[in-house]
């Protein structure tokens, strides 16, 4: 009879201390911010939201406005709990018109207090409180509110022509093992200012074109935000559907996503739970 209990103990020890499935594990709770002027956002929400939940075990919410203005009535705006129960924010707006420093405050509050967040594309130019955003602003101002948190200034783009992608980081687990490729149509977007600690992953190249300003730039990149040291991934692509729903684009997205929450391993994979739900 002892013999039995012994064995029982072990058994229940052993399967108590296998790594717990994504099955088990409660998912991340993602929210995903989308709308305003210039992207198909009705199409490309849906592409983040079905890519990133089948390869990691995030539930994705979305608020969207099919507004196309540069300053979409975005719903969450003057609330700034909007993200109270998430594990993380996605922006992916495109609002370059609000500039009202209290509700880019009430945008940041979830991100002062050390919520993640993840930024895509026109993420980059949205919030634009300075009065003229192709010079440098001065950090800590009103001026510089959505700079301070993204960790790089940018103002504006070249023309829709493919992205030379070269990972010039290949030790951070964002990029272990991904592959240098080049995209389809897309905008490169210019580095006005580049914070320090803000740590270059990706840089982007263009064909030479009339702007010769607009032919190489970070295009990925991670921060610390604010007293909390939140972490920040960000990516200037993709302006196009093509590059929302390649597989290397959203491989690329969901890694930063997690590393963002902590949740990826120094290999480049997600940490146990945290893999695709079977």
């Amino acid at each position: 009879m002892r013999h039995f209990l012994l064995c029982t103990i072990t058994a229940v020890a052993a399967l108590t201390a296998l790594p717990a499935l994504a099955e088990d594990t409660p998912p991340l709770r993602a929210l995903l911010l989308l709308g305003g002027c210039c992207h198909d956002y009705a199409v490309q929400k849906d592409i983040l939201k079905s890519g990133i939940e089948a390869r990691a075990n995030v539930t994705v919410d979305i608020i969207y406005s099919a507004d196309t203005s540069t300053a979409p009535p975005l719903t969450f705006l003057g609330q700034p709990d909007y993200a109270a129960g998430y594990d993380v924010v996605i922006h992916d707006e495109c609002a370059a018109d609000i500039k009202d420093p209290k509700l880019v405050e009430g945008v940041l509050a979830p991100h002062r207090i050390g919520v993640p967040g993840v930024n895509l594309h026109c993420g980059m130019h949205s919030y634009r409180t300075a009065a003229n955003v192709n010079n440098p602003v001065q950090p800590g101002t009103s001026d510089s509110l959505w700079f301070d948190y993204l960790g790089i200034q940018s103002s504006g783009h070249g023309p829709q022509k493919p992205i030379a992608i070269v990972f010039t980081d290949k030790t951070s687990p964002i990029t272990k093992g991904l592959e240098n490729w080049t995209t389809g149509k897309e905008e490169l977007y210019n580095n006005i200012v580049v914070r320090p600690g803000t740590r270059e992953l990706a840089r982007g190249t263009q064909e030479p074109n009339t702007r010769p300003n607009f032919t190489e730039s970070i295009i990925a990149w991670t921060h610390e935000y604010g007293d909390k040291k939140a972490r920040v991934f960000s990516t200037t692509l993709a302006h196009n559907n093509e590059t929302v729903s390649d597989a290397r684009y959203l491989d690329f997205v969901t890694r930063g996503l997690l590393w963002a929450c902590g949740k990826l391993g120094d290999d480049g994979q997600p940490a146990t739970g945290y893999g695709p739900r079977k």
